[in-house]
């Protein structure tokens, strides 16, 4: 074997064997087809880039084909959003195709299926046809409709399709084995009534097909060489399967290649839920602030977050194409983002804790603009200036009154380095009646300015800290976001809620101030707040109040929790 073929994920040996096999290589065609019923999520991207990636690798077109079948869950809202999420992923699709667009070719075809004695219209209730339906150790029992004549058939469902009966009053199944080990091919259900406004086909249709009747001849129709889905839909590759089949005797002229299903395990995510319904209740109960919400796993959340697209794609190719089903811990996609951003995101000062510091020896009149890189270990970021003024503000964690000799920041008595600044050394410091630090009187050496080139600039001090000049900070609105759940798998317990695990702490907003260049800063843009983190300006930011999310601290600090 190759070193290129041992290079290949399973899917592409697949792919690779057909091509071997005869198929031609400009029949190969693939896509994605996601449900219109709620935004994409974090596991969609997996999907989302096995096929598209593969369109890639071969040059072969991708359909972008929304299954909407179901128009009591399914809106134009989740069409417009899906859409941008993968066109924001940087992804192109060959065609943006609906299942809807097929309602009457697939109502053509479940006439043929009728006229053969293939599909039946059953009367049962949905509960009776559960029990006649049997169990996985039991044999079911065949419906009491299920030898009705063709022409009652016909009759009954050309009455269904115009509207004449009430949902649930009858129902089209295909005939297939009441006794097959699969309970799927235990004769099931391809239409179903519903008096619903669809979102694309208004109120042409009072019927609509169900998914495993849609999807596959949604392939078939566009003429899909590999139909690629998770694992959790092996066992319809059966059901797939005969539909096709039978599909193809009636149609074979006019589309001649019949597609194949394969399986991939899903993309799961530690500390995370995927299930659209899930993520639905949290909005609906506003425990977020809705889908786009930056603690949300879905694309739109996640780049509102300061994800870059760069990121998700690295984390997607990193967790790889396999057949089990396993869980992905989020410290890679948290490292992914730290990785790409630490590499381009230009460096900047912001302060989240502020308390004043006064350097006392400082004229109060003078203001400097000093020189400071974008990134101090890369060219090419730029600079800009900052500047710096009698009164500045640093972080309260920063200083302490008395600390230990590893405490390396400010301290009373001893020196640290203000980035792009000074040495200052600590004398003295003013409390409130609560004992807390209102201020921090210091003074400077005038002689170490950062990139003087002075030997006392050159001094070794193990302490360097970011600040903001106080009569030239800008307020801003940080929303420092954590993990939304608290446990590692929040809705794989059997005798809890997925919601009694919430993460009471996820959201905290903070009046920070930021250094004066971030004036200008725009919605999307990615800064490194220095030893911070990763912030990116949310949406709500306006010239006048700038927000900032954190995207990401440098460290995980979830590591040892």
């Amino acid at each position: 074997m190759s070193e290129e073929s041992k290079s290949l994920n399973f899917i592409e040996h697949i792919i690779e064997e057909d091509l071997a096999n005869g198929m031609p290589r400009e029949n190969l065609r693939f896509r994605f087809p996601p449900e219109p019923n709620g935004y994409l999520h974090i596991g969609h991207t997996k999907a989302i880039g096995i096929s598209f990636g593969l369109g890639e690798k071969y040059n072969a077109p991708v359909n972008l084909r929304f299954d909407d079948t179901n128009p009591a869950k399914e809106e134009q809202e989740y069409v417009d959003a899906i859409k941008r999420d993968i066109a924001w992923l940087g992804y192109t699709w060959a065609n943006e195709c609906y299942s809807s667009d097929y309602f009457q070719q697939l109502y053509d075809w479940a006439i043929l299926l009728i006229k053969d004695g293939k599909a039946y219209v059953d009367s049962q209730t949905s509960e009776e046809m559960r029990i006649q339906k049997g169990t996985p150790t039991e044999a079911g029992t065949n419906s009491p409709f299920r030898d009705r004549s063709v022409a009652e058939n016909l009759e009954l469902f050309q009455g269904m399709a115009a509207g004449k009966f009430k949902e649930g009053e009858h129902t089209l199944r295909a005939k297939i084995d009441m006794s097959s080990p699969n309970m799927l091919m235990r004769d099931p259900l391809m239409y179903r009534i519903m008096y619903k406004t669809h979102h694309r086909t208004g109120d042409d249709w009072c019927i609509y097909p169900m998914y495993d009747w849609t999807h596959g001849e949604s392939d078939y129709i566009e003429q899909i060489s590999h139909s690629l889905c998770s694992l959790e839909f092996k066992p319809h590759r059966e059901l797939y399967n005969w539909f096709r089949d039978h599909v193809y005797e009636y149609s074979a002229s006019a589309f001649p290649f019949p597609p194949k299903q394969r399986e991939f395990s899903r993309l799961n995510l530690s500390y995370t839920i995927m299930s659209k319904r899930k993520l639905l209740k949290l909005v609906e109960e506003n425990i977020v602030s809705g889908w786009d919400d930056p603690r949300m796993p879905t694309i739109s959340g996640l780049r509102r977050r300061g994800y870059t697209p760069a990121s998700i794609r690295s984390f997607v190719e990193t967790v790889g194409v396999s057949k089990r089903e396993n869980i992905i811990d989020v410290a890679l996609l948290e490292f992914k983002i730290r990785e790409d951003l630490n590499k381009n995101a230009p460096r900047v000062m912001a302060v989240l804790d502020p308390v004043k510091v006064v350097i006392t020896n400082y004229p109060e009149d003078k203001t400097e603009l000093l020189d400071a890189s974008y990134n101090d270990y890369e060219e090419g970021f730029g600079s800009r200036e900052v500047p710096f003024s009698r009164e500045i503000y640093i972080e309260r964690e920063d200083f302490r009154e008395q600390a230990n000799k590893k405490f390396f920041r400010l301290k009373l008595g001893k020196e640290v380095r203000l980035k792009n600044a000074y040495f200052i050394t600590a004398n003295s410091c003013t409390k409130d009646a609560d004992g807390n630090i209102t201020e921090i009187q210091c003074t400077y050496d005038p002689l170490t300015k950062s990139g003087s080139g002075t030997e006392e600039s050159k001094r070794k001090v193990k302490g360097t800290l970011h600040w903001v000049s106080v009569k030239h900070a800008v307020k801003a609105e940080v929303r420092a976001y954590d993990r939304l759940f608290l446990d590692e798998a929040p809705d794989a317990h059997k005798d809890k809620d997925f919601m009694e695990f919430l993460n009471p702490n996820s959201l905290e907003i903070i009046n920070a101030f930021v250094e004066p260049s971030l004036q200008s800063a725009k919605v999307g843009e990615r800064f490194q707040f220095q030893r911070l983190g990763y912030f990116n300006v949310d949406d709500d930011s306006t010239a006048d109040n700038l927000v900032f999310n954190k995207t990401v601290g440098l460290r995980d600090s979830w590591g040892g929790k």
